[in-house]
């Protein structure tokens, strides 16, 4: 039951709203609880989550998986994505499914989020 509690308060983050202007904006935040859609990444079961901005992903380690507690994060950054990560899951579980995530193109990242919508 705890692990589910850090999931919860997980896939509400705090991320930077980017403007059109050079000046910087309070941080907005996000609500990533869209899915989640079942996948596997460096042979571990992970669960992926959209957010409500439409070009956030959330990936976390399945309950019950060595890669647990862990999870990346795909990110619209200057036009690109940025995978980022953190938790303390068995590192060669969770260094598998970074090695696999990394090789995503953008146009796989976009399609997972598309993925996790309601049909």
């Amino acid at each position: 039951m705890r692990q589910y509690l850090r999931v919860a308060a997980l896939l509400a983050v705090w991320m930077p709203v980017q403007s059109n202007s050079q000046t910087s904006q309070p941080s907005a935040k996000l609500n990533c609880q869209t899915g989640p859609v079942k996948k596997s990444y460096g042979g571990a079961k992970w669960l992926a989550y959209s957010c409500d901005d439409n070009r956030t992903v959330v990936i976390m380690a399945a309950p019950n998986t060595p890669a647990a507690p862990f999870y990346f994060m795909f990110s619209l950054q200057q036009g690109h994505y940025q995978l980022t990560g953190e938790g303390t899951g068995n590192q060669k579980a969770t260094d598998a499914a970074y090695q696999d995530l990394r090789a995503l193109a953008e146009k796989e990242i976009v399609a997972l989020i598309a993925e996790t919508k309601p049909h």
